[in-house]
């Protein structure tokens, strides 16, 4: 039993220790491979910006945003050290969901994404609700105020009669 759990512990160090040393080796590699999405959440017919540092110094980009139904947009490099950056309008015909977003670097090619969601109504402008709401079984200030005089006389006839009722009782004429 000792030795299967030695067995058992001495692979699962080994795996750690060989995922420890994979991992730093590929980010060192990756040089800011990321495209940045401001904001992260639009509106069909909003402005969205995109900038990303994995082109390199002076290096520009060429992005589509063709999946939301936008065209093609260019990264000129910013006053940013490094980085590269561009804008686009959502169509007003966009329709809710995620979309990926794409740039090529001009130097190497290199593919890089990032996702922009879109929503029907922004954060920043609440929309105030409009009308009755709808229950189903009506409501106390209906549209139609004959209704609302009718129900507001019945509650008043029910009040008198249960009213007399309980005096005529107190006072013990019978009932």
């Amino acid at each position: 039993m000792r030795r299967t759990v030695r067995l058992l512990t001495g692979t699962a160090l080994a795996v750690v220790a060989a995922a420890g040393f994979a991992v730093p080796a590929h980010a060192a590699g990756s040089r800011g491979g990321s495209l940045d999405v401001y904001p992260s959440s639009a509106v069909p017919g909003g402005q969205v910006s995109v900038n990303t540092a994995a082109c390199g110094d002076g290096g520009a980009a060429t992005g589509d945003a063709g999946a939301v139904g936008a065209s093609r947009f260019t990264l000129a490099p910013s006053a940013h050290e490094g980085e590269a950056i561009g804008q686009f309008l959502v169509p007003p015909s966009a329709q809710p969901g995620t979309y990926e977003i794409v740039a090529r670097c001009a130097g190497d090619g290199r593919r890089i994404t990032g996702d922009l969601v879109i929503t029907l109504a922004s954060d920043r402008q609440p929309v105030l609700p409009r009308g009755s709401v709808k229950t189903g079984v009506g409501g106390a200030l209906g549209p139609d105020p004959v209704q609302t005089a009718a129900g507001v006389a019945a509650l008043a006839v029910a009040a008198a009669g249960g009213t007399w009722l309980l005096h005529r009782r107190a006072r013990g004429d019978g009932f």
